[in-house]
């Protein structure tokens, strides 16, 4: 073989192992490299990771604080509308014994109301007989009132009150009225007159009878001295003659003797 074949072969065999030991020695740093990256982004996910965790971690916390916010706001307002139901449950019981003790009122009432209008009764039938029909009228309406159940029982207690009143002015005003009279089996068109309760008289309408209160449950005739003041009396009651001093027969008083 010649010399320069030899030195050929050498300078390839030198050349092949070259390049094996090339691409030998280049595959671990391409490792190393491929590693590296592949660390970075793990790294990087896993801060991604934790970001996201600490956002998260955030929002929850916030979330939290809002909680225990609405929480606190929540006890607050429960407690106010507890003491709202406790004042709500003291009127109730409140209204509750106001009720009943209305009732225990009606069961002592109605029974008064009831001796009240006998009693009236009983005084207008002994009383002097001023409008005595329109006053027995009123009790009876009143009875009648006492049975219906479509009125309450304060406007059954108010009326029988009103009665009592009514009952009351006829002691202190003065009136005058045309009715009839009842007189020796006759019945008369009169004008009465009545002075509270102390005189009570009626006259005939051609002004030339006139008659009084006894007391005693019937009528007296009057002498003619008393026609003008009768007269006089009742136009002053009916606003037609200016107020005088008039002498009028005092005879209902001699009931109360």
């Amino acid at each position: 073989m010649s010399k320069s074949i030899k030195v050929s072969l050498l300078a390839t065999a030198v050349a092949a192992a070259m390049a094996f030991s090339g691409m030998a020695g280049a595959d671990p740093l391409a490792a190393v490299q491929q590693e590296a990256g592949k660390g970075n982004a793990e790294s990087a996910a896993s801060q991604q990771k934790i970001d996201g965790a600490f956002e998260q971690s955030q929002e929850l916390l916030a979330e939290y604080r809002a909680l225990v916010d609405e929480v606190d706001n929540l006890k607050v307002y429960n407690d106010h509308v507890q003491r709202l139901v406790d004042d709500q449950t003291q009127s109730l019981n409140s209204f509750q014994r106001q009720i009943d003790s209305i009732e225990k009122t009606k069961q002592g009432v109605v029974p008064l109301m009831y001796h009240m209008i006998d009693t009236l009764d009983q005084f207008i039938v002994l009383d002097v007989p001023v409008n005595l029909d329109e006053r027995k009228k009123r009790v009876a309406d009143l009875r009648k009132l006492m049975d219906r159940s479509d009125v309450t029982t304060s406007e059954k207690y108010r009326q029988v009150l009103e009665a009592y009143l009514v009952e009351n002015e006829y002691g202190t005003k003065i009136a005058a009225y045309q009715g009839e009279l009842e007189f020796e089996g006759q019945k008369l068109t009169v004008d009465y007159f009545h002075l509270g309760r102390a005189v009570f008289v009626a006259q005939s309408l051609d002004q030339k009878h006139a008659w009084a209160w006894t007391g005693q449950g019937g009528w007296l005739p009057l002498e003619a001295k008393y026609l003008s003041p009768i007269t006089t009396a009742i136009r002053m009651a009916r606003k037609q003659a200016a107020f005088d001093l008039v002498g009028l027969p005092v005879l209902a008083a001699e009931r109360v003797k």
